[in-house]
């Protein structure tokens, strides 16, 4: 386990290292993130081509001429402005993320070590500074979850709503997991409905043996206490007829039998 000596937060916030060399970067990238794919600077969107017929075929090359000029403005954008901005809120980040990792590891402190990935330690930013300095960057995406997160587990829960909310990945887990942790902050502050929903939003944002099933089992709980029997007998048997090896199968059958006696 990684461990660092915490400090008091500095009065003033300063950058922190910054790799040299482009192997240390994208080292320190891999190595940190929670996704690698997250921190892809190019946008990765299928266009859609239409045929346009036009009568005046003396304007096409006007146009054409624009969509040129569009488009090489774009990539320089890319190349010259946001592709160093990046690389410049990842290496502000890091060391937000080891408290961050620090605060999930260890098992005492974690309250402090989570508000120091908040709001940043040892003269470096943290998570709400990458967010502020940072807009529109993968960086403070990415940020915006570890915001939420952090805000969770300290129980301050409508920030939690507010900074997961913000956060948006199609990654296997953490996707769902963001979802998720919404439906947490909901129930936590005793709002049934709306944690049920996230609940299931997380549950049918991916399919995999680890999140599906997870949050089936908190969805079907929900609906047990709202009522919805129906739908919680639905989630359970989902549960034992796709993701059997799961952890939440173990004793599903009980929660069906729980489901199916209330419906009765």
């Amino acid at each position: 386990m990684r461990r660092i000596n915490i400090e008091y937060m500095a009065t003033y916030k300063k950058r922190g290292y910054k790799p040299k060399t482009k192997a240390e970067k994208v080292e320190a990238v891999e190595e940190h993130s929670t996704t690698a794919e997250v921190f892809n600077t190019l946008d990765q969107g299928a266009s859609k081509t239409e045929e346009w017929v036009a009568k005046n075929q003396k304007y096409i090359f006007i146009i054409v001429g624009l969509a040129a000029a569009i488009i090489l403005g774009y990539l320089g954008y890319n190349k010259f402005i946001q592709e160093p901005k990046e690389s410049e809120a990842m290496n502000d980040m890091f060391q937000a993320q080891q408290f961050f990792d620090q605060a999930v590891t260890n098992t005492s402190d974690k309250d402090s070590l989570f508000n120091l990935a908040l709001n940043g330690g040892e003269g470096k930013f943290g998570m709400l500074d990458i967010i502020s300095e940072y807009k529109g960057t993968n960086a403070a995406n990415l940020a915006s979850y570890y915001a939420g997160m952090a805000y969770l587990n300290v129980k301050d829960y409508t920030n939690a709503v507010e900074h997961l909310s913000n956060f948006s990945s199609d990654d296997e887990a953490l996707g769902p997991i963001a979802k998720g942790g919404i439906g947490d902050a909901f129930m936590q502050l005793d709002q049934k409905e709306d944690a049920l929903d996230y609940y299931v939003q997380a549950a049918e944002m991916k399919t995999n043996s680890y999140t599906t099933p997870m949050y089936l089992y908190k969805a079907g709980n929900v609906a047990l206490a709202l009522g919805e029997n129906s739908k919680a007998l639905a989630y359970f048997k989902r549960i034992k007829d796709e993701f059997s090896t799961s952890t939440e199968a173990a004793n599903i059958d009980v929660f069906i039998g729980r489901a199916e006696a209330a419906s009765n």
